[in-house]
């Protein structure tokens, strides 16, 4: 009997405590789907660069302007401060405000603001019709609106697969939680929560390139 006990206690109990710390981990690292497959960016539409621009392969943020880019500059200046600059240099990580057609010249203004404190070749404000932007938003379906000047002060997580990416689960029995998107103009909001969040993409796009690599030596 002891020396069950012994084997046990010696190969048994470390493989499961094992695998219980592994599938947690694992756990952590998958944030939930809000809503899959998001359209892609419109084809038409123009950036400041006149350069192509999509979704697709990258992890973005993503947010709307409305009408009145100025009013909303220190949103842009949180977002870049809490979340752009702390993960630039992840080469697919980027960061994309759709924005109403004639706003050229108050985005190119947060623009120059912009390039004076960071380096934002992976910023860019993308311009469509007021229309669009509403078709656009509305196949996002989710619980927020957009205001009546076609914007919002929320940004979102879109993955790889242009999923949308956020919270929804349980805290505890009595307390539900959902999150679709993150207030930037909530700089503690950015500092906890989105911050937190992006890093747990990113983590899964790690763990999923290494496993892969791992596959290929095999």
């Amino acid at each position: 009997m002891k020396k069950h006990l012994v084997l046990f206690s010696l190969f048994i109990l470390p493989i499961v405590a094992y695998l219980f710390f592994a599938s947690g981990v694992n756990s952590f690292i998958k944030l939930p789907v809000i809503t899959k497959s998001i359209p892609e960016i419109g084809a038409d539409w123009k950036t400041l660069e006149h350069e192509p621009l999509t979704l697709s392969n990258k992890i973005t943020i993503l947010g709307f302007t409305g009408t009145d880019l100025l009013s909303k500059k220190g949103n842009y200046f949180n977002l870049n401060q809490k979340i752009y600059d702390r993960y630039r240099e992840f080469k697919d990580f980027q960061v994309v405000f759709i924005a109403p057609t004639g706003t050229e010249k108050q985005a190119q203004l947060i623009m120059d603001k912009l390039k004076s404190i960071s380096n934002t070749s992976g910023w860019h404000f993308v311009f469509a019709s007021p229309e669009a932007i509403k078709a656009f938003y509305s196949q996002m379906k989710l619980q927020g609106k957009l205001d009546d000047k076609f914007g919002t002060t929320t940004a979102y997580i879109i993955d790889k697969n242009r999923n949308l990416r956020g919270r929804k689960g349980r805290i505890d029995k009595d307390d539900a939680e959902y999150r679709e998107g993150y207030n930037t103009s909530l700089v503690s909001e950015l500092h906890n929560e989105m911050t937190d969040d992006v890093r747990i993409i990113l983590a899964e796009y790690r763990l999923a390139l290494k496993q892969n690599n791992a596959y290929r030596q095999i």
